[in-house]
């Protein structure tokens, strides 16, 4: 987490679950109930439409609306957004958030049933789930982990070259118990694995705090993501992709590392690269990991021939910079892939507010610029904004809050439903019109049907036609509110 960057589940089951808040701020308590998209559209005609609406009043939260909207030809004089799905972009990968050491943490901490609830909400595939499909996890701890640590750590002086003491235990208390579990629920869940840090032992500040990776260890780091990928396979999670470092040019965090665009383009080229083809592994290399203010560093590893052939694309955050970047790479290296894989919400925010934004560049935004997947930060936190490490994230808010048997939905989690439990993995992105304070995506999915997510910036209600296949619907969506329209 670059913080000190920042701008920035059948409905009886539901009752089972104890109070829950849709607040992002600490002092608000506002009250607010899981999603529930039950009972599911009935099979769409070419005439009928349904939408889901969020608002940042907190008057509706994911709320299916009752309103029967229909395409016909009658002419008005409204704005028009466009949905024309002959032009085809990229391939949806997924949605999702970071679930963290401390994430896993909390969750497990849970009472059985109530847990269980949760995690088929958050990752099922039905009408009462918001069917998250991509997670970002550590490899090794996070900021917000209760400890740091690594998969190989040594006492002071000591090395391991052969990585001879490398072991999974730290994970094995509540992260992978929590993966395992959402794999039975979504046996196609991605998973994106990121180093805070590489073990102290192979750093050149002996300090979990920033420092490089030494340059006589980039083969036993090599081998390490190699170890750490196959010890994975052996409890039965698949590690879609990885990045060589989150945050590489972030020294401030617990734990960090710093790689610049150089480092990183060697240790890929010369070390990790052919030691994954070497070795058999599918696994993808995602490249940077940071943010999008510094195009220049994916793309100064992109025109590297020999580091190029081992990258499948580049990941961003926006603590700094413009995501139009996003763009800017895709349309320099098109063949290479391009993702969203953090931003988070701050337990200072607003609801109304960060609701927009992350809507507007995290998913309209990121969406609208090539990226395949869009990812939130921290998936859950206790009542304190915890786990974390020492001098960690301390206003990060996840999607849920967890404390003791009630759990909170915050704005996060709204952000990433608002499209995750429509548009699912392998639809593909089509093109829409914005229309002023109208931010819109769009997408086709593999059975036919259209998902056009609108978000309305401005303070007043917007009306406004949506148009596809030459025909047209008049809708209305309130001030500083999302819908999600599917046909």
């Amino acid at each position: 987490m670059g913080k000190f960057k920042l701008r920035k589940i059948s409905a009886v089951l539901v009752l089972c679950l104890i109070v829950f808040s849709g607040c992002s701020k600490s002092k608000d308590t506002t009250t607010t109930p899981p999603v529930v998209i039950d009972p599911p559209p009935p099979p769409v005609t070419p005439t009928g439409i349904y939408y889901w609406l969020t608002t940042g009043d907190k008057t509706n939260l994911l709320t299916k609306q009752q309103t029967n909207l229909n395409f016909d030809v009658i002419a008005n004089a409204l704005p028009n957004i466009t949905v024309d799905s002959t032009q085809k972009f990229q391939t949806v990968e997924g949605f999702g958030y970071t679930l963290t050491q401390g994430s896993a943490e909390v969750i497990s901490q849970l009472p059985v049933t109530d847990r269980n609830l949760l995690l088929a909400e958050l990752f099922g595939n039905t009408g009462n789930s918001i069917n998250v499909s991509f997670l970002r996890i550590g490899m090794g701890a996070t900021d917000l982990s209760s400890t740091v640590y690594s998969y190989d750590d040594m006492p002071p002086g000591q090395t391991d070259i052969s990585l001879s003491n490398f072991n999974l235990a730290d994970d094995k208390v509540a992260m992978i118990p929590v993966l395992k579990q959402i794999l039975q629920i979504n046996p196609n869940i991605k998973l994106l694995a990121t180093p805070w840090s590489a073990p102290v032992w192979m750093k050149d500040n002996g300090s979990t705090v920033g420092g490089s990776l030494s340059p006589a260890y980039y083969q036993v780091y090599a081998n390490y993501f190699v170890k750490y990928i196959q010890a994975m396979k052996a409890e039965g999670l698949d590690i879609f992709a990885i990045t060589p470092q989150n945050e590489p040019l972030n020294p401030n965090n617990n734990p960090s590392l710093v790689m610049t665009a150089a480092e990183q383009s060697n240790f890929i080229k010369n070390n990790l690269g052919p030691l994954f083809a070497n070795a058999g592994i599918a696994t993808k290399v995602i490249i940077y990991d940071h943010n999008c203010d510094r195009p220049d560093y994916p793309l100064d590893i992109l025109n590297d021939a020999v580091a190029r052939q081992y990258v499948d694309g580049s990941a961003f955050h926006l603590y700094a910079g413009d995501i139009s970047v996003l763009s800017q790479v895709h349309f320099t290296w098109p063949g290479k892939n391009i993702y969203f894989t953090e931003q988070y919400t701050a337990s200072t925010g607003s609801f109304a507010g960060d609701l927009q934004w992350h809507l507007k560049n995290v998913i309209i935004g990121s969406l609208r610029n090539y990226s395949k997947v869009a990812l939130e930060w921290n998936l859950a936190n206790n009542a304190s904004f915890g786990p974390h490490t020492a001098g960690g994230c301390t206003t990060c808010l996840g999607a849920i809050t967890v404390a003791g048997s009630v759990i909170s939905r915050n704005v996060g989690y709204y952000i990433i439903a608002q499209v995750s439990g429509f548009v699912p993995t392998g639809s593909i992105r089509i093109a829409s019109d914005n229309n002023g304070s109208l931010q819109t995506v769009a997408f086709l999915k593999a059975d036919g049907g259209k998902v056009l997510v609108v978000l309305n910036e401005s303070n007043s209600s917007q009306s406004f036609n949506i148009k596809s296949n030459g025909k047209w619907l008049s809708t209305t969506l309130p001030g500083s509110s999302a819908g999600t329209y599917v046909w």
